[in-house]
Protein backbone atom coordinates (compact mmCIF):
# COMPACT_ATOMS: atom_id res chain seq x y z
CA UNK A 1 0.00 0.00 0.00
CA UNK A 2 1.70 3.36 -1.05
CA UNK A 3 0.78 6.29 1.06
CA UNK A 4 1.50 9.90 0.52
CA UNK A 5 1.55 11.91 3.85
CA UNK A 6 0.51 15.47 4.24
CA UNK A 7 1.29 17.13 7.51
CA UNK A 8 3.62 20.50 8.34
CA UNK A 9 4.31 19.42 11.91
CA UNK A 10 7.82 17.33 11.80
CA UNK A 11 6.82 15.32 15.01
CA UNK A 12 2.99 14.36 14.11
CA UNK A 13 4.86 13.36 10.61
CA UNK A 14 7.21 11.18 12.24
CA UNK A 15 4.30 9.92 15.19
CA UNK A 16 2.19 9.42 12.26
CA UNK A 17 5.25 7.31 10.38
CA UNK A 18 5.75 5.11 13.41
CA UNK A 19 2.07 4.20 13.99
CA UNK A 20 1.32 3.33 10.26
CA UNK A 21 4.30 0.78 10.82
CA UNK A 22 2.18 -0.76 13.33
CA UNK A 23 -1.34 -0.04 11.47
CA UNK A 24 -0.53 -1.72 8.46
CA UNK A 25 2.87 -3.47 7.82
CA UNK A 26 2.60 -3.30 4.53
CA UNK A 27 2.22 0.94 4.10
CA UNK A 28 4.87 2.59 2.49
CA UNK A 29 5.20 6.10 2.46
CA UNK A 30 5.68 8.00 -0.59
CA UNK A 31 6.54 11.32 0.42
CA UNK A 32 6.27 13.35 3.40
CA UNK A 33 4.67 16.90 2.46
CA UNK A 34 4.10 19.93 4.06
CA UNK A 35 2.09 22.07 1.94
CA UNK A 36 -0.66 22.29 -0.56
CA UNK A 37 1.38 23.46 -3.45
CA UNK A 38 3.82 20.37 -2.69
CA UNK A 39 0.79 18.03 -3.13
CA UNK A 40 -0.70 19.24 -6.14
CA UNK A 41 2.92 18.93 -8.23
CA UNK A 42 3.52 15.43 -6.57
CA UNK A 43 0.30 14.00 -7.41
CA UNK A 44 0.50 15.71 -10.89
CA UNK A 45 4.01 13.73 -11.40
CA UNK A 46 3.71 10.33 -9.61
CA UNK A 47 0.43 7.92 -10.09
CA UNK A 48 -2.25 8.22 -7.48
CA UNK A 49 -1.13 6.47 -4.23
CA UNK A 50 -3.43 4.20 -2.44
CA UNK A 51 -4.26 6.42 0.38
CA UNK A 52 -3.84 9.79 1.24
CA UNK A 53 -3.19 11.20 4.97
CA UNK A 54 -3.67 14.56 5.73
CA UNK A 55 -4.01 17.20 7.72
CA UNK A 56 -6.75 19.97 7.24
CA UNK A 57 -4.23 22.42 8.19
CA UNK A 58 -1.09 22.81 6.33
CA UNK A 59 1.62 25.26 5.96
CA UNK A 60 0.18 27.13 2.73
CA UNK A 61 -3.40 26.43 3.65
CA UNK A 62 -6.25 24.05 3.66
CA UNK A 63 -5.70 20.36 2.17
CA UNK A 64 -8.95 20.69 1.11
CA UNK A 65 -7.92 22.50 -1.75
CA UNK A 66 -5.65 20.31 -3.50
CA UNK A 67 -9.24 18.60 -4.26
CA UNK A 68 -10.44 21.97 -5.61
CA UNK A 69 -7.27 21.86 -7.80
CA UNK A 70 -7.27 18.13 -8.93
CA UNK A 71 -9.05 15.16 -9.25
CA UNK A 72 -7.92 12.95 -6.57
CA UNK A 73 -9.40 9.31 -6.60
CA UNK A 74 -7.24 7.99 -3.45
CA UNK A 75 -9.05 7.59 -0.31
CA UNK A 76 -8.04 10.06 1.94
CA UNK A 77 -8.24 10.21 6.05
CA UNK A 78 -8.06 13.60 7.45
CA UNK A 79 -6.33 14.02 10.54
CA UNK A 80 -8.27 16.99 12.14
CA UNK A 81 -10.86 18.75 14.71
CA UNK A 82 -12.37 21.11 12.47
CA UNK A 83 -15.98 19.30 11.90
CA UNK A 84 -17.07 23.04 9.33
CA UNK A 85 -15.16 21.25 6.74
CA UNK A 86 -17.07 17.57 6.72
CA UNK A 87 -18.75 18.48 3.73
CA UNK A 88 -15.82 19.54 1.95
CA UNK A 89 -13.54 16.26 2.82
CA UNK A 90 -16.69 13.90 1.58
CA UNK A 91 -16.39 15.09 -1.28
CA UNK A 92 -12.39 14.21 -0.97
CA UNK A 93 -13.00 10.35 -0.44
CA UNK A 94 -12.90 10.65 2.97
CA UNK A 95 -12.91 7.77 4.91
CA UNK A 96 -12.41 8.83 8.15
CA UNK A 97 -11.54 11.59 10.67
CA UNK A 98 -9.35 11.22 13.58
CA UNK A 99 -8.28 13.80 16.18
CA UNK A 100 -4.55 14.74 17.28
CA UNK A 101 -2.75 12.95 18.98
CA UNK A 102 -3.94 10.17 16.39
CA UNK A 103 -4.25 6.85 18.64
CA UNK A 104 -3.17 3.60 16.80
CA UNK A 105 -6.65 2.15 18.04
CA UNK A 106 -7.81 4.74 16.00
CA UNK A 107 -5.81 4.46 13.02
CA UNK A 108 -5.97 0.68 12.65
CA UNK A 109 -10.02 1.27 13.04
CA UNK A 110 -9.63 3.63 10.35
CA UNK A 111 -8.25 1.12 8.01
CA UNK A 112 -10.91 -1.22 8.82
CA UNK A 113 -13.12 1.03 7.42
CA UNK A 114 -10.54 1.68 4.46
CA UNK A 115 -10.57 -2.30 3.22
CA UNK A 116 -14.46 -2.39 4.02
CA UNK A 117 -14.65 0.86 1.32
CA UNK A 118 -12.32 -0.88 -1.31
CA UNK A 119 -14.32 -4.45 -1.00
CA UNK A 120 -17.98 -2.98 -1.13
CA UNK A 121 -19.41 -3.41 -4.60
CA UNK A 122 -19.80 -0.86 -6.52
CA UNK A 123 -23.34 1.31 -6.05
CA UNK A 124 -25.32 1.32 -9.37
CA UNK A 125 -26.11 4.65 -10.71
CA UNK A 126 -29.80 4.46 -9.05
CA UNK A 127 -28.48 3.86 -5.90
CA UNK A 128 -25.40 6.33 -5.56
CA UNK A 129 -27.01 9.21 -3.96
CA UNK A 130 -28.37 6.88 -1.22
CA UNK A 131 -24.50 5.48 -0.76
CA UNK A 132 -23.65 9.07 -0.71
CA UNK A 133 -26.14 9.93 1.76
CA UNK A 134 -25.35 7.34 4.00
CA UNK A 135 -21.20 7.33 3.90
CA UNK A 136 -21.72 11.46 4.78
CA UNK A 137 -24.09 10.82 7.35
CA UNK A 138 -21.64 8.37 9.02
CA UNK A 139 -18.56 10.82 8.14
CA UNK A 140 -20.96 13.19 10.36
CA UNK A 141 -21.47 10.90 13.18
CA UNK A 142 -18.07 10.81 13.95
CA UNK A 143 -16.91 14.11 13.79
CA UNK A 144 -16.06 15.75 17.33
CA UNK A 145 -19.24 17.92 18.37
CA UNK A 146 -18.48 19.08 22.16
CA UNK A 147 -21.84 20.79 22.19
CA UNK A 148 -23.70 17.88 20.35
CA UNK A 149 -23.87 14.30 22.51
CA UNK A 150 -26.80 13.08 20.35
CA UNK A 151 -27.67 13.06 16.57
CA UNK A 152 -29.97 16.17 15.77
CA UNK A 153 -30.43 15.19 11.93
CA UNK A 154 -30.81 12.48 9.81
CA UNK A 155 -30.21 12.19 5.92
CA UNK A 156 -32.96 10.59 3.91
CA UNK A 157 -33.58 10.32 0.51
CA UNK A 158 -36.65 11.51 -1.28
CA UNK A 159 -36.91 10.89 -5.36
CA UNK A 160 -33.77 11.79 -6.45
CA UNK A 161 -32.96 14.46 -3.44
CA UNK A 162 -31.34 13.75 0.39
CA UNK A 163 -33.03 16.08 3.05
CA UNK A 164 -32.05 17.07 6.25
CA UNK A 165 -34.69 15.81 8.36
CA UNK A 166 -34.00 17.25 12.19
CA UNK A 167 -34.88 14.96 15.23
CA UNK A 168 -37.61 16.65 16.39
CA UNK A 169 -39.70 15.67 13.30
CA UNK A 170 -39.07 11.58 13.72
CA UNK A 171 -42.26 9.88 15.44
CA UNK A 172 -40.91 6.71 15.61
CA UNK A 173 -38.54 4.26 14.20
CA UNK A 174 -39.53 0.46 13.19
CA UNK A 175 -37.48 -2.22 12.22
CA UNK A 176 -39.42 -4.78 10.00
CA UNK A 177 -37.80 -7.34 7.29
CA UNK A 178 -34.52 -6.55 7.99
CA UNK A 179 -35.47 -2.93 7.25
CA UNK A 180 -35.24 0.10 9.22
CA UNK A 181 -37.92 2.64 8.66
CA UNK A 182 -38.40 6.00 9.95
CA UNK A 183 -42.12 8.09 10.52
CA UNK A 184 -42.39 11.46 10.69
CA UNK A 185 -44.84 13.56 12.60
CA UNK A 186 -46.84 14.30 9.82
CA UNK A 187 -46.64 10.84 8.50
CA UNK A 188 -43.40 10.52 5.62
CA UNK A 189 -42.15 7.39 5.67
CA UNK A 190 -38.14 7.13 4.81
CA UNK A 191 -35.64 3.74 5.02
CA UNK A 192 -32.47 5.13 7.02
CA UNK A 193 -29.30 2.82 6.62
CA UNK A 194 -29.44 1.77 10.94
CA UNK A 195 -30.41 -0.99 12.84
CA UNK A 196 -32.87 0.17 16.09
CA UNK A 197 -29.43 -1.36 18.32
CA UNK A 198 -27.42 1.27 16.60
CA UNK A 199 -29.97 4.18 17.11
CA UNK A 200 -30.22 3.46 20.91
CA UNK A 201 -26.62 4.86 21.29
CA UNK A 202 -27.40 8.05 18.55
CA UNK A 203 -30.66 9.44 19.38
CA UNK A 204 -31.03 10.92 23.13
CA UNK A 205 -32.90 8.52 25.82
CA UNK A 206 -34.87 11.99 27.29
CA UNK A 207 -36.18 12.12 23.71
CA UNK A 208 -36.31 8.42 22.50
CA UNK A 209 -36.97 5.05 24.12
CA UNK A 210 -37.37 1.46 22.74
CA UNK A 211 -41.08 -0.27 22.84
CA UNK A 212 -39.98 -3.37 22.01
CA UNK A 213 -37.90 -5.67 19.45
CA UNK A 214 -39.53 -3.92 16.63
CA UNK A 215 -39.91 -0.07 17.80
CA UNK A 216 -38.20 3.16 18.85
CA UNK A 217 -40.10 5.93 19.31
CA UNK A 218 -40.37 9.65 20.49
CA UNK A 219 -43.00 10.01 23.57
CA UNK A 220 -45.73 11.96 21.79
CA UNK A 221 -45.80 9.63 18.97
CA UNK A 222 -47.58 7.39 21.93
CA UNK A 223 -51.48 7.81 21.55
CA UNK A 224 -52.68 5.44 24.12
CA UNK A 225 -51.79 2.58 26.21
CA UNK A 226 -54.31 -0.63 26.54
CA UNK A 227 -53.53 -3.42 29.54
CA UNK A 228 -52.66 -6.31 28.07
CA UNK A 229 -51.33 -9.75 29.20
CA UNK A 230 -49.41 -10.52 31.85
CA UNK A 231 -48.74 -6.75 33.34
CA UNK A 232 -47.94 -6.01 29.20
CA UNK A 233 -48.91 -2.85 27.53
CA UNK A 234 -50.33 -2.48 24.38
CA UNK A 235 -49.66 1.14 22.64
CA UNK A 236 -50.90 3.02 19.65
CA UNK A 237 -48.93 5.07 17.73
CA UNK A 238 -48.89 8.29 15.93
CA UNK A 239 -48.69 8.23 12.88
CA UNK A 240 -49.96 4.47 12.90
CA UNK A 241 -47.33 1.84 11.94
CA UNK A 242 -47.43 -0.48 9.33
CA UNK A 243 -48.24 -3.47 11.36
CA UNK A 244 -49.56 -3.25 15.08
CA UNK A 245 -47.48 -5.14 17.78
Amino acid sequence: MIVLLLEDEYPAAERLQRLLQQAAPDAQVAAVLDSVTDAVQWLSSNPAPDLILSDIQLADGLSLEIFDQLLVRSPVIFTTAYDAYAIRAFKANSVDYLLKPVKLAELQAAFTKLREWRAAPAAPASGAATDSAHRLERLLDTLPRPDRQYKTRFLVRSGEQLLPLPVAQVAWFQSRHETTTLATTDNRRFVVDYTLEQLESLLDPRQFFRLNRQFIAQLPAVQRLHPHFNGKLLLDLHPAPVRKY
